[in-house]
């Protein structure tokens, strides 16, 4: 076993969080789960001390499996270029068995029930993905594959990461501003309404931040917070695209009319690209499917990349032309079973494709063209997974939860060119912190980023150094050729905990969550030596960081770009308390002076 470097001055010791270590020699399998590390939001210190810090062990090699990549005949993938700036994922609600988030400071009785309502909901999600067959594809999924061993090592990697020839790397755009204390230019309360609303989808460029509200999305200017423009929806938003496409374009779905009473949801049939430059839709559309009859599809995410738009659900998938609406496939009939469960875009195209009846169930993940839908490459994941989801399209990326555990327990490194598995990561349980609920959606994940050939993510917080009853944690990484863990290592200081939003061309933007007495932070890390640079400081007064943290971590979404930082809520409701509306709102808007 090789010896790892000794940890930073004030670091848990050697072997604890953020310390590579190798595999242990022998037999695999699932890894030892250690004690339980703490997870949510940064808490203020309570009278006593806080519960003792996870067991010193080893965490994080790879679990070596049986492989199921097959090559497909290689094509050429349309390049991404899917717009400026890319937004880091949205926030996904917590699956079945999940640890409920802690309510943030400041937070009321309101915001706990709504929270809870998040988990009702991801349930209900859950049960009604086991209990349906589908019978809708895309494009026919290939057959079983024959076993194989997983590619431990690439020859062509770079050193201590993988290869860089998967896309090129964008160059770093956001700098530090002349001074990175913020300001909070506005916290808009949220509307007054009797039943529970999906406001899912947020969106920032240099001119417009975009926020989807009730049966509308808002265009406001991000250094005022004023209104621009005002598009009317005849229903609510069910999904909406994280990225930013060319010309400062993005999707939406959403339901074709207002709810008739407190349950009477809407099928959510409506797909439309959103202009964000000009606000208005561009175009909208819906499709049927030959299995669908008269009903128009049911969609439950939708994403984009270059210029496609995809959308799938219980019901299959499709896509359209970004900037025309011309539609690309639909879903079809498949012998199999087979349908397309969900998109992830981005870099490119990727799909989670449900194979099987109820009895034989599998998952199949694929590299898309983006303009036929005809898979590129296909990985059939191993027996016994129910649910995937994919963090990067290309490079191709897919985690998985085998134990029930509401979040990642493993990671599947696949060549996006050949279906090949390069190497599986096993997670050991309660020592990582990625926000990727199991059962809720293909292109969920969130506070984890793939890039630089390896996947960044927090570790759980635990009890810092520095004997003050203080809680941290870091932000580490894999290698996506090896499995191995690498010597990265982003610190969050002394009280905070700090977790990736987005790639910003080779670096990292990450947040930090702050303590009882301070304001929460931005910084840039340069990922070739793990430094941080200071992009927005808050302000630490008791009010506004009420509203900073306001917003839960996992259940909302966070932008930042350009000196600008925006939080939003997903899903709001009615205040459990009237009192508890004074402390509940729809976004939150920063500024760097």
């Amino acid at each position: 076993m090789s010896t790892p470097p000794p940890p930073p001055p004030n670091q848990p010791p050697q072997g604890g969080f953020g310390a590579p270590v190798d595999p242990p020699a022998g037999g695999f399998g699932a890894p030892q789960d250690p004690s339980q590390g703490g997870f949510g939001a940064p808490q203020d210190p309570p009278p006593g001390g806080f519960g003792g810090p996870p067991a010193q062990g080893g965490y994080g090699y790879p679990q070596q499996q049986p492989g199921y990549g097959f090559p497909h005949p290689q094509q050429q993938p349309q390049q991404p270029g899917y717009g400026f700036p890319q937004q880091p994922p949205t926030a996904p609600m917590y699956g079945p068995g999940a640890p409920a988030p802690q309510p943030p400071a400041g937070g009321g009785g309101g915001k706990e029930r709504r929270n809870q309502l998040l988990i009702v909901l991801s349930a209900l999600v859950a049960i009604a993905l086991i209990v349906v067959g589908g019978f809708w594809y895309a494009s026919r999924p290939a057959d079983e594959p024959g076993l194989k061993k997983p590619v431990a090592e690439d020859k062509n990697g770079t050193p201590g990461g993988g290869t860089q020839d998967e896309q090129p790397v964008a160059e770093a755009v956001e700098k530090a501003p002349a001074n990175p204390k913020s300001r909070l230019v506005a916290a808009l309360p949220q509307p007054k309404i009797e039943t529970l609303h999906n406001v899912v989808g947020s969106w920032l460029t240099d001119s417009v931040y975009a926020k989807s509200d009730v049966g509308k999305i808002v265009g406001y200017d991000p250094a005022t917070v004023k209104p621009k423009w005002t598009i009317p929806l005849p229903g609510q938003v069910c999904a909406a695209s994280k990225y930013v496409g060319a010309g400062d374009k993005t999707a939406i779905v959403f339901e074709p009319a207002k709810r008739v009473g407190k349950y009477g949801h809407q099928p959510c049939t409506e797909v439309a690209v959103v202009d964000l430059a000009a606000g208005k839709l561009l175009w909208q559309g819906s499709v049927k499917s030959s299995a669908s009859g008269d009903e128009k599809v049911d969609f439950k995410e939708i994403t984009l990349t270059g210029q496609t738009v995809a959308a799938a659900g219980l019901h299959g998938g499709a896509a359209w032309n970004l900037t025309s609406g011309k539609n690309l496939w639909t879903p079809k009939v498949d012998t199999e079973s087979c349908f397309d469960l969900g998109y992830a875009g981005g870099s490119g195209l990727a799909v989670i494709r449900k194979c099987g009846d109820y009895e034989n169930r599998y998952l199949v993940a694929q590299s898309l063209d983006p303009v036929t839908g005809a898979p590129l490459a296909t990985y059939k994941l191993p027996a016994g997974i129910e649910w995937a989801s994919i963090v990067s399209a290309r490079p191709l990326v897919v985690t998985t939860d085998l134990n029930n555990r509401g979040n990642i327990s493993d990671v599947f490194s696949i060549d996006d060119k050949t279906g090949a598995l390069k190497t599986r990561i096993g997670l050991a349980k309660g020592l990582y912190a990625p926000n990727c609920s199991t059962g809720t959606g293909v292109e969920v994940c969130a506070k984890v980023v793939v890039g630089n050939g390896r996947i960044y993510l927090p570790t759980a917080e635990h009890d810092d150094s520095s004997g003050k009853y203080a809680r941290t944690n870091e932000i580490v990484s894999f290698d996506l050729a090896t499995g191995k863990q690498t010597t990265d290592r982003a610190d969050a200081g002394s009280r905070y905990t700090i977790f990736p939003l987005r790639m910003d061309g080779p670096n990292i933007i990450a947040y930090k969550w702050p303590p009882y007495d301070a304001g929460g932070q931005v910084v840039s890390i340069d990922t070739k030596t793990m430094k941080q640079t200071l992009l927005m400081d808050n302000p630490a007064d008791p009010a506004t960081r009420t509203k900073e943290t306001s917003f839960s971590s996992n259940f909302s979404e966070i932008r930042y770009h350009n000196g600008m930082l925006f939080s939003s809520e997903v899903l709001i409701d009615k205040p459990y308390r009237p009192e508890d509306a004074k402390r509940e709102f729809l976004l939150a808007g920063f500024l760097a002076k």
